[in-house]
């Protein structure tokens, strides 16, 4: 029997991961090692959405080579910290990590462009670029110096701006504020007098319950609602800027990834792929009751005002000519990025944005439902 045919290239995976993962025979799989690795997650268990994915990436592997290549995912902490889980790749610690890229900003801002970056693309429009627009290739040569090859492996959706102990009105409003955001957006945030608190997800409940932090965003509803932030801040505002598209990635130890046979390298690029499309389908069935949910409980829904996103815009623009000026590495890849990004926005405003419009005020069968005043869904 011949193998299935299926694609392997970088810019074909999303398409190899909607359809169905490769599925090896028993006697391909006879001639073919044990393999036992370890995935590092950076988020906790409850979030079955996020940490969910590196679960769709395990079981895909294990079912295509007949349990031959076994793939152990291990929750934020179990090994080693949400933080540190790119550290254990690049040392072998461990064999890769589910996590968000731009976690590691300190270790260069580059890290941020295989996740998001604030005023940056949406989620289809970050899978163009990756898949087809020349991302992959750019952040796969930029990940070689960490010994890390990187695969697209979830996304989001765009999320939401965070929850506030008071409202945000004006640019004034931000000074001073205690707010858990990192990486590009504290950057940006911290020149209007923001102070940004980098915290992982477990740990930001406490934070805002004790007045540690005054303000702290996450993903969005379904996830949000799961870590109770309502119960200690009622404004939630959108959208969250710094955050279009954000991807989540697979990061591999290079030495791992370059010893496994031909057809688990395959096999586990696709289950990436179906982890990139099924986190965001998930995301998007699951918010808008969580939604529902959330207003039942009182929270009240705000937009960030115009003043403060174009304040925010101009912020983020002068972090990236500054960082450009100084690191070649992100300067190569944000000239490339931003201009792929411009064209994506001319795009989208002929056909998407204006559907999308369209929709939002008129609806398809029944007058719109406004969030904020939404009954909450039944149990």
């Amino acid at each position: 029997m011949q193998r299935r045919k299926f694609l392997t290239s970088a810019g074909a995976g999303l398409a190899a991961g909607a359809a169905a993962i490769p599925t090896l025979t028993q006697a391909q799989t006879a001639a073919l090692p044990t393999i036992k690795w370890r995935l590092a997650s950076s988020f906790p268990k409850s979030l079955d959405t996020i940490f969910g994915a590196a679960e769709v990436i395990s079981k895909r592997v294990a079912a295509g080579t007949g349990g031959k290549f076994q793939i152990q995912v291990f929750a934020a902490g179990e090994i080693v910290p949400a933080f540190s889980t790119v550290d254990a790749v690049q040392n072998g610690t461990v064999e890769c990590t589910h996590t968000a890229p731009y976690y590691f900003f300190g270790k260069d801002p580059t890290f941020a462009f295989a996740c998001a970056i604030p005023f940056g693309m949406n989620a289809r429009q970050q899978n163009a670029w990756m898949y087809h627009g020349g991302g992959m290739a750019l952040m796969r040569d930029f990940f070689k110096d960490y010994n890390i090859v990187n695969f697209p492996a979830g996304n989001t959706g765009a999320q939401m701006g965070g929850w506030f102990r008071k409202e945000i009105k004006t640019v004034a409003d931000l000074k001073g504020l205690k707010f858990r955001v990192g990486g590009f957006a504290g950057r940006v945030l911290s020149k209007l007098g923001v102070v940004p608190q980098q915290i992982p997800g477990g740990d930001i409940y406490p934070a805002l319950e004790k007045g540690t932090i005054d303000a702290a965003e996450w993903v969005g509803p379904y996830d949000d609602e799961k870590l109770g932030f309502f119960k200690v801040a009622k404004y939630y505002y959108y959208p969250g800027w710094w955050e279009g598209g954000p991807e989540l990635d697979l990061f591999v130890n290079m030495k791992q990834w370059e010893a496994l046979p031909p057809e688990y390298k395959s096999i586990l690029e696709s289950a990436c792929a179906e982890a990139n499309v099924d986190m965001l389908a998930k995301y998007d069935s699951l918010n808008p009751a969580a939604l529902k949910r959330l207003a039942g409980n009182g929270v009240q829904l705000r937009p960030f005002s115009r003043d403060i996103m174009n304040a925010c815009f101009k912020a983020a623009n002068e972090v990236y000519e500054e960082e450009s000026a100084k690191n070649p590495k992100f300067k190569k890849v944000y000239d490339a990025w931003k201009a792929f990004r411009d064209d994506q926005i001319l795009w989208f405003r002929v056909a998407e944005q204006n559907f999308d419009s369209y929709m939002a005020t008129a609806g398809s069968s029944s007058k719109p439902t406004t969030p904020a005043k939404a009954a909450p869904a039944k149990k």
